[in-house]
């Protein structure tokens, strides 16, 4: 199980909206197949494996997800694992879908196959988190990305910022984007740094790059509008419709969005990219939307960054106003980790 989890990853952030999944076929005691899902409407990991085997009679089958029973873009993968002859399958973990949870395996059950699941269950579901949120909610799963001093400053007070953090910790959020399928700042950022959100440090696809810009002040000559690629430009009906126009001329997409307390509502724009199939979303903030997404409760996993450097007090914070008055109402992080990236540190866990 733990090759089949080594051969999931190289699908994750390749094969959305569907999960990452790998598998392994073994006979005699000896690993005879190896396979995995790499990309969306492609061939599932254990028609993958299947096919390395060659004659996978009476063998098993470690899969780190349950096989699906169900026909999409491909056929289900249990009639491919019938017709084989293999004659036990171990399961990582259940398929979260509601609507096909646990078929796999009765299926498999009712043809005499022996399946036993919860094989390094906590690791196979974890690799999926994302398709594991979005499959049971239809709301992408969030991830707020910082990069901070160690006293939690962005910039200077002179707006400062380029770099905070080493190159080492750079390539890093580019594999992140890489991995995610939306990644989206607020129009603050663009108007300050003017990014390309690009994964231009490492091998890998380029998210739908997103601005949340309630009154459409992005510059026409931004430079992720001239980069090609998806961009989605999130507003309201502040907005004029004049320069929405405009900038759909030039091939962005732009969304009107209820506004919140302070702008465009971080949480029905994530109802909105859902139907769209977007399943994770990295935000990078600026203090303003990191903390809009945090005041409205949307945010799921939190990735710091932090610089070995102090600015002090007259730095722009990394979150703005929370309007937190209590401790007991301040944010906790769960499964907190912490690791080296270069001379900087990455810290992660959940809300």
């Amino acid at each position: 199980m733990e090759t089949a989890l080594q051969l999931a990853m190289k699908g994750v952030g390749k094969t959305s909206p569907n999960p990452a999944v790998g598998a392994v076929i073994v006979k005699r005691g000896r690993v005879i197949g190896r396979g995995y899902h790499k990309r969306a409407g492609g061939p599932h990991a254990e028609v993958n494996a299947i096919k390395d085997a060659g004659n996978a009679a009476g063998a098993d089958m470690y899969v780190t997800l349950e096989p699906c029973d169900h026909s999409g873009k491909t056929p289900p993968c249990t009639d491919a694992i019938i017709s084989t002859g293999i004659k036990r399958v171990f399961i990582g973990a259940r398929d979260p879908n509601p609507s096909v949870s646990g078929r796999g395996i009765r299926r498999l059950r009712s043809h005499g196959i022996e399946v036993r699941s919860g094989i390094l269950r906590e690791d196979c579901t974890s690799i999926n988190e994302a398709y594991n949120k979005y499959i049971t909610t239809r709301i992408p799963f969030v991830t707020l990305k910082l990069a901070a001093t160690i006293d939690g400053r962005i910039a200077t007070s002179t707006g400062e910022s380029k770099w905070i953090t080493g190159e080492p910790a750079r390539k890093e959020v580019h594999r992140m984007r890489s991995k995610t399928d939306g990644v989206m700042v607020g129009i603050g950022t663009v108007l300050s740094d003017d990014p390309l959100l690009t994964t231009r440090y490492v091998r890998g696809g380029v998210p739908v790059r997103i601005v949340a810009d309630t009154n459409l002040k992005i510059p026409l000559d931004s430079r992720l509008l001239g980069e090609g690629g998806r961009v989605v430009i999130a507003t309201t009906r502040r907005a004029s419709l004049g320069k929405a126009r405009e900038l759909e001329g030039m091939g962005a997409e732009v969304l009107f969005i209820p506004a919140a307390r302070e702008g465009v509502s971080i949480g029905k724009l994530l109802a909105t990219l859902g139907r769209m199939e977007i399943t994770s979303l990295l935000i990078e903030g600026g203090p303003r939307i990191a903390a809009s997404a945090l005041r409205e409760g949307v945010v799921d996993k939190v990735v710091i960054f932090f610089s070995p450097r102090i600015i002090g007090g007259d730095g722009i914070p990394m979150i703005g106003r929370l309007g937190t008055k209590r401790l007991n109402d301040s944010l906790a992080l769960k499964e907190l980790a912490f690791r080296k990236i270069g001379k900087d540190t990455i810290a992660e866990g959940y809300l």
